[in-house]
């Protein structure tokens, strides 16, 4: 029987486990592949427009070799979303298990950020825009990742 996932996306994305462990232990199950940030300001979460999925979602990505995932949540809030904190200023959340339609199954480590001096926004090459959600409706311009909405509402503020 398959497994019943925590939430899914519009892209098929699902969420099938979230673990609350310490961050130097990440699951071995399977590989720790990306890090997102679930940042916030005023009582808003920081979603971003991935122009290829258009969907809004967390700013996040890819672990580089050699990188922590700490570090590429930072790098990525920076890439992403015009954003800088410092890596040891986020908020180490957790391990997503997702698996994408193609039934790969990865982890990913969640973590949190309160934006206190948001910077403005340069659309750039992957990302065309920024939001900063009060929840509700999905910003114009896109469906909302629900799989990334639900792991944002999993965080300690």
């Amino acid at each position: 029987m398959p497994e019943q996932p925590l939430s899914s996306g519009p892209l098929g994305m699902r969420l099938l486990a979230f673990a609350t462990v310490p961050e130097d232990s990440p699951p071995s199950d399977h590989e720790l592949t990306y890090a997102i940030v679930a940042a916030h300001h005023d009582g808003r979460l920081l979603l971003v427009r991935e122009r290829t999925r258009g969907c809004w979602e967390l700013p996040g990505g890819g672990i580089d070799p050699g990188e922590t995932a700490r570090e590429a949540a930072a790098r990525e809030l920076w890439e992403e979303a015009d954003q800088w904190v410092e890596p040891s200023a986020l908020r180490f959340e957790g391990f997503a298990r997702t698996a994408l339609p193609d039934h790969l199954t990865r982890y990913g480590a969640l973590f949190s950020a309160e934006i206190t001096d948001p910077a403005p926004f340069t659309p750039n090459e992957e990302i065309s825009g920024i939001s900063w959600w009060a929840g509700g409706d999905a910003p114009a311009g896109g469906p909302l990742q629900t799989v990334d909405v639900y792991l944002a509402g999993l965080t300690r503020r």
